[in-house]
């Protein structure tokens, strides 16, 4: 598949969607979504007591807390039971290795309750962002982002539906240039491609806050594009939960903060910010990550 194809057959028709999401103005004016990254580990044979079988269930449900969600790690057996347990939510997200769904994905999922998706697509990490499949830099594995374009189902104060792009990226866990490169990748393409929309990243990105690819993403001086914002740093009320969002299935890591929510854009406003650490009827942890919760007003 090219990356033509790739952009166009991931485009849903935008003025009739629009004119859908006005007409329809199911949800208050106002309300918050709840935002999620959670990197769920992907189906491994080898994981003993911690196999997807084991935990499909409480990640599942975990992520049913949420309106819009970046899943990492997700391979085509779990995005398939995923969507079969969520009714009411829609998908997407592509195969790494062939743009179909041939290796992990970076899926994102929205609550149609609340949501309408305008456009969405896949890039790569890499220096060739729309050459599938393609690893760069020092990358041990192909990386991906995912990207949705989505609207709410309630009309704004101009009369207008509000917009926010929502990209969902997972960084190489080796490639020590890849990760700062494609932080730069990332803030050039979102400041870009998100137009009037304010702008939301979302994901794995193995790195915590003050190491090099955070340091693209956040700081100023690190390039001429707008910086974006971490949400935990932005908060009306208190961070709660875990300081890290690592535990290997083993015990939660201190200071391993790696899944992040970042936003662009004047009109986003985080109200709350959590780490959860959802555990299975075994005690077992959930994933070897645990998920981050932002509830987000934006206009």
């Amino acid at each position: 598949m090219n990356c033509c194809h790739l952009l166009v057959a991931a485009r849903i028709e935008l003025v009739a969607t629009l004119f859908a999401a006005w007409i329809v103005g199911g949800v208050v004016a106002g309300e918050p979504i709840q935002v999620m990254t959670y990197n769920i580990r992907y189906q491994n044979r080898s994981d003993g007591e911690d196999i997807w079988e084991n935990r499909s269930d409480i990640v599942i449900e975990t992520i049913g807390k949420s309106d819009v969600v970046g899943l990492q790690e997700v391979l085509a057996g779990q995005f398939d039971q995923i969507q079969q347990q969520l009714p009411g939510w829609q998908w997407y997200g592509v195969g790494r290795d062939d743009g179909l769904r041939a290796g992990e994905m970076a899926a994102v999922g929205w609550n149609t309750k609340k949501l309408i998706a305008l456009e969405q697509g896949t890039f790569w990490l890499s220096d060739s962002p729309y050459r599938v499949g393609k690893a760069a830099w020092d990358a041990a594995l192909p990386r991906v982002a995912s990207w949705v374009r989505l609207t709410s189902r309630r009309k704004s104060a101009q009369g207008e539906p509000t917009t926010v792009l929502v990209v969902n990226a997972h960084f190489d866990h080796r490639g020590v240039q890849a990760r700062k490169q494609s932080a730069a990748l990332l803030r050039k393409w979102i400041s870009q491609n998100r137009g009037p929309s304010s702008a939301i990243l979302i994901g794995d990105l193995n790195a915590t806050v003050g190491s090099p690819p955070l340091d693209e993403l956040l700081l100023a001086e690190a390039a001429p594009f707008p910086v974006l914002v971490d949400a935990k740093a932005h908060t009306a009320n208190p961070a709660t939960g875990p300081n890290s969002t690592w535990n290997g299935f083993k015990q939660i890591a201190d200071g391993q903060r790696i899944d992040h929510i970042l936003y662009q854009g004047e009109g986003i406003r985080v109200v709350n910010y959590t780490t959860l650490d959802p555990r299975t009827p075994a005690g077992r942890f959930a994933s070897d990550h645990l998920p981050v919760l932002a509830e987000i007003e934006y206009n």
